[in-house]
């Protein structure tokens, strides 16, 4: 078995806000949508957003965190903060080899946008 991509799953407790902050301020398209279960993408990013009571299952919302590798990280923060993002940290140099920064949504997930650096 060779593993082809994966998708995190954030739980919300509005979905449909949800949906928009993610399409309209961080630019992820919409991909499927089954009642309150709603796939997004962003490249090759997947990520997934479900009604904390979808299915009957109580799923506590937030204290999601995903890593996002990306280029361009300046200018992605810069857009995304002219639209409304909720940014927790802002762009630096890391010592762990890493430019990046950590944006939340309003349930508390996490998302951190970065790339590698060279580090001395």
């Amino acid at each position: 078995m060779i593993p082809d991509c994966a998708a995190v799953v954030f739980h919300v407790s509005d979905l449909e806000a949800a949906i928009a902050y993610y399409t309209e301020v961080l630019g992820f398209s919409p991909d499927f949508r089954y009642g309150g279960y709603a796939g997004l993408q962003f490249g090759k990013v997947l990520l997934h957003l479900s009604d904390a009571g979808e299915q009957g299952l109580k799923r506590p919302v937030g204290g999601g965190h995903v890593c996002v590798f990306c280029d361009e990280v300046d200018d992605y923060h810069r857009d995304i903060m002219s639209k409304g993002a909720h940014v927790l940290v802002a762009p630096a140099d890391r010592p762990y080899g890493m430019r990046d920064f950590a944006l939340e949504d309003k349930d508390g997930n996490v998302l951190v946008f970065g790339h590698g650096i060279a580090i001395s």
